[in-house]
């Protein structure tokens, strides 16, 4: 479809529709499907277009074409446009990169060789992309960057109808030669092409479709799910790198639930994350959920209702640890002689497997070990409300949980998931009183930095020994006595450290 530039408007005027639009399968597109609350987000078009039309008339001046493109029009469509910015053109990088330079404030090339260039202008990060025609390698299905001649080609070679619109610059007419308005507006996730070729050419998008759905609240139409069903294999494909990523926008998601779900139901997870599935076949020891998974599934959405009460931004971290915090159930199930069901030391289960998951599936060390460290110490809370817990076990609870202490907290608090008003009460109101007590031993000593009362220096200066061991071990013995007792002054810690040397056999010098 064509997209002749049109004069600038002064203001620029709203992205108009090329003549008469046909969605998918010859599907006419109703002039105005959007709300006008929608047709209001033109605005956001408008809070860009002092640089996207700059941008343009520069591009048109050297005879080439500049759509903004994809997410960006999605989103300016939704009314939540931000400020990265994507373009694509028929110019070729070299070509890109004379039109851009001299009038962009920083650019780079890291793109370049899938044909993109990137710039900055007044605060907007703009990537800006020559016409595709992808292929793909019929292996890893990475893709093999062709470059294409017409817009309409490079929308038809993308994900989903939402994602193939386009609007040029500076002119402001708008493409959508599939029927994304529609869609969008109804809420649908479908692909341009058969679903079949599409998901061929490409099986990561059937996981994108799980993660804008994640991500928009939008639903998978019956054709595009019935693919995802049938092709879920082919996943296997595909980099763990690239699936980590994907998996990682869909956790982090608005409504990570309804991505998780679609995983599980088209057997996705299973190609990737399979201990989750696994877990529909466990009945929770307190017999008030389905199953372990469907607990799992609100663990997980009381996470992100406990971050958006906080006014956290998405926790990846915190959301991963709810997922995979009874992940070890399956392994520990037992049923005792009187019928119930039990799964003793499954936070202990659950830690190892997580870390084993997350590694196949390439996550960096540092984040493998929050979410580990999390998992692990899940449980730790139960029992508080026996009244069992001394002022050291409080301690230990902070120290243990070090700077993870506040998502502990909301992770502890979004496992409570019983049915059970009255207890549900009363597990909430222990852990008021924990804080509480955290609360108060913090104000009177330093929980947040358990360490011992002397250093390193202090003990090599009593001891008279040098750095080695016997520091390590005199620190730890040190460590051990602040947690039991709390903090010590200077005299009485430096007689307990004679002592504990004094019964190891260690003399100062």
């Amino acid at each position: 479809m064509s997209t002749a530039h049109g004069p600038q408007s002064t203001p620029p005027a709203p992205a108009r529709s090329a003549s008469p639009q046909r969605g998918a399968a010859g599907r006419p597109v109703p002039a105005d499907p959007l709300s006008a609350a929608q047709r209001g987000a033109v605005a956001e078009l408008m809070r860009v277009s002092p640089v996207a039309d700059e941008l343009g008339r520069r591009f048109a001046a050297a005879g080439f074409e500049l759509h903004l493109v994809g997410g960006s029009v999605r989103d300016a469509l939704l009314g939540r446009l931000g400020d990265d910015l994507d373009f694509c053109t028929d110019a070729h990088p070299d070509d890109t990169l004379r039109v851009v330079t001299g009038w962009a404030e920083a650019i780079w090339e890291t793109g370049r060789e899938f044909g993109t260039i990137g710039v900055m202008r007044r605060g907007l990060r703009i990537e800006i992309t020559t016409f595709r025609a992808e292929s793909y390698d019929g292996v890893s299905r990475n893709p093999l960057v062709e470059y294409g001649t017409n817009l309409y080609d490079d929308l038809s070679r993308r994900d989903f109808t939402i994602n193939a619109m386009a609007v040029s610059l500076p002119g402001h007419e708008f493409t959508d030669p599939f029927g994304g308005v529609t869609d969008l507006a109804a809420k649908v996730i479908r692909t341009p092409d058969a679903p079949e070729r599409s998901f061929g050419d490409d099986p990561l998008r059937m996981l994108r479709a799980a993660r804008f759905a994640a991500q928009l609240r939008f639903a998978v139409e019956p054709a595009t799910l019935a693919a995802m069903n049938a092709m879920a294999p082919d996943l296997d494909r595909i980099t763990a790198e690239r699936v980590r990523d994907e998996f990682v926008k869909l956790l982090s998601g608005a409504d990570p639930v309804t991505g998780l779900r679609l995983l599980v139901d088209t057997g996705l997870a299973d190609r990737f994350l399979p201990e989750l599935a696994g877990l529909k076949l466990e009945i929770d020891e307190h017999a008030q959920h389905k199953d372990v998974y469907e607990h799992t599934l609100t663990v997980v959405a009381n996470a992100v209702r406990l971050e958006r009460a906080d006014g956290w931004p998405a926790d990846f971290v915190l959301r991963m640890a709810a997922l995979m915090h009874d992940i070890g159930k399956p392994a520990t199930k037992a049923v005792t002689g009187d019928g119930r069901v039990s799964f003793h030391h499954h936070e202990v289960v659950g830690a190892r497997l997580t870390r084993a998951r997350m590694k196949a599936m390439k996550f960096p060390k540092d984040v493998t070990g929050q979410v580990t460290h999390l998992v692990a110490l899940h449980l730790r809370f139960y029992g508080y409300g026996r009244g069992e817990w001394t002022d050291s076990a409080v301690r230990r609870y902070v120290a243990d949980a070090g700077e993870l202490l506040p998502r502990l907290h909301k992770l502890t608090r979004s496992d409570c998931t019983t049915r059970n008003r009255r207890k549900a009460a009363a597990l909430a109101a222990d852990y008021d009183a924990l804080e509480d007590r955290i609360s108060r031993i913090a104000a009177e000593e330093d929980l947040a930095r358990v360490r011992p009362d002397l250093d390193g220096n202090a003990i090599m200066e009593l001891l008279g020994v040098p750095p080695g061991p016997i520091v390590g071990r005199a620190w730890k013995h040190l460590k051990e006595l602040r947690l039991e007792h709390g903090p010590l002054d200077r005299d009485a810690a430096e007689a307990e450290l004679r002592r504990w040397a004094a019964a190891e056999g260690i003399t100062a010098d």
